[in-house]
């Protein structure tokens, strides 16, 4: 099995506990991620940046509270993660 599996499987059999650690978690990660865009500035491109993570994590929570599928909203977080991290990072250096 590969990790992915592994924790996909994990996620299944304890998935109310984890809807909690994510909407916390994820929540908090965009929330630096946005503050860390709007530092930069308000022009275009920090403004398509902010919509992008702002719709990615409504998704992520919006999906938990809808009771979607768990390989959704598994799969919805790892890309909510990525992209926070990564905006984070990029609005980092440009300081």
């Amino acid at each position: 099995m590969t990790l992915y599996t592994k924790t996909l499987a994990d996620f299944d059999n304890n998935f109310i506990g984890y809807a909690t650690l994510i909407i916390i978690g994820q929540s908090c990660l965009g929330a630096v991620a946005a503050m860390n865009i709007l530092k930069n500035g308000t022009s275009v491109t920090q403004m398509i940046q902010l919509a992008l993570i702002v719709v990615l994590c409504m998704l992520v929570n919006t999906s938990i509270l809808a009771q979607m599928k768990h390989k959704v909203i598994f799969n919805l977080t790892i890309a909510s993660v990525i992209l926070s991290a990564l905006l984070i990072f990029i609005n980092a250096i440009i300081i």
